[in-house]
Parts: C-alpha cells; structure tokens; sequence
C-alpha cells in the first residue's frame, strides 16, 4: 500500500496521485472561512503533460504520495522538441519534452549541472539552483541623474531570459538571478 498523505502534510514540490495521474504541487494555501469547513487550494502541474491547474480540496482529504528520486544531470543541448540531459553517474543520455522544463532553460547554460526529479524512475523535471550566475547580453544604458530609488530596466541574460535589473546594471556585467522569483539579486 502507498503512503498516503492528508492535505494538512502538502509540501511544495510533493507528488501525489490523484485520479491516477500523478501531479506536483506548486503551490497550495489553507482556507479557514468564518462559515463552512476550511479548504486547500491548490495549484497543481500534470506530470506528463506539464498543464497548471487549480483544484481545491476539503481540509484532511487524503492522497497517495508519489516517492520521487533527485539525481545530479548535466544539461546538454536544446534539440528542438526535446531537451538532452546526461546522467552524471551513468553518463547515460535521455530526453525531456521542451514543455516539461521550459521554465528552466530560461536559466540553464550548456553544460550546467542540475538535479532531475524522478518519479517511479522516470524523469519529472528539474530542479534549478536558487540562483545563477549570468552576464547581460543586452540592456538600455541608465540615464544619469536618475536615481529614484528601485527603478529597473529589463535586461536579455546570455540564456535568454528577461529579467529587471537596477538603471547601473551594464551589458557584459555578470549577474545572480533568483531562479524562482525570476529576479535580480546582486552583480557577481
């Protein structure tokens, strides 16, 4: 028999099975209105098929947990449909469906270890770094003088990704980027 989890023991990241699907939870929120019974609510990604959806469910129902793997992968190459990864024990190749990590090549180079999700032995997705470290390909020049503070500018990294950064920040200048809030945090 699966372990089984109650709504009140979700975790960001937990896999759970339900309808026979298994589903990752990326986010979840505990309701407790004045009138009625308290509620979760979620936000769930389809394992295979990568779509978001939201679900509520009553507070203590409960779910078969999904055992996940975490193996350390190297990223290789962008192949179009498909995303190449090489295990780094086995230096065995597998690829992933562009839709499956499309959040994380925003801030994945060639070459760049990341831990790869496994679910029942097959991949899931990535896990990125909380932060990374990339340069500024392209960026408006500050204007002088105008220092209010926290304006920002968009910035195009070396991967690709867009993200704010503040008016001193200069192409070819290498940046720390959160990786889950998609943010600046300091120059390298």
């Amino acid at each position: 028999m699966a372990e089984v989890v109650s709504t009140n023991q979700f975790k960001n990241g937990m896999h759970v099975e339900i309808d026979g699907d298994v589903w990752r939870i990326v986010e979840f929120q505990h309701v407790k209105p004045g009138k009625g019974g308290a509620f979760v609510r979620t936000k769930l990604k389809h394992l295979d098929s990568g779509a978001v959806v939201d679900k509520t469910f009553r507070a203590g129902e409960k779910f078969p947990r999904v055992h996940t793997e975490v193996k350390n992968v190297q990223y290789l190459y962008d192949a179009g449909d498909d995303v190449v990864f090489m295990d780094e024990e086995t230096f065995e190749q597998f690829h992933l469906p562009r839709t499956a990590v499309a959040d994380a090549l925003d801030f994945l180079q060639p070459s760049s270890s990341v831990q790869m999700l496994t679910v029942d032995g097959r991949p899931g997705g990535v896990q990125l770094p909380a932060s990374v470290e990339l340069t500024v390909v392209e960026t408006e020049p500050g204007v002088r003088g105008d220092t209010v503070s926290n304006v920002t500018k968009p910035a195009t990294l070396e991967t690709g990704a867009v993200v704010q950064v503040p008016l001193f920040v200069n192409p070819g200048e290498r940046i720390r980027v959160d990786t889950r809030e998609r943010r600046y945090i300091a120059r390298a």
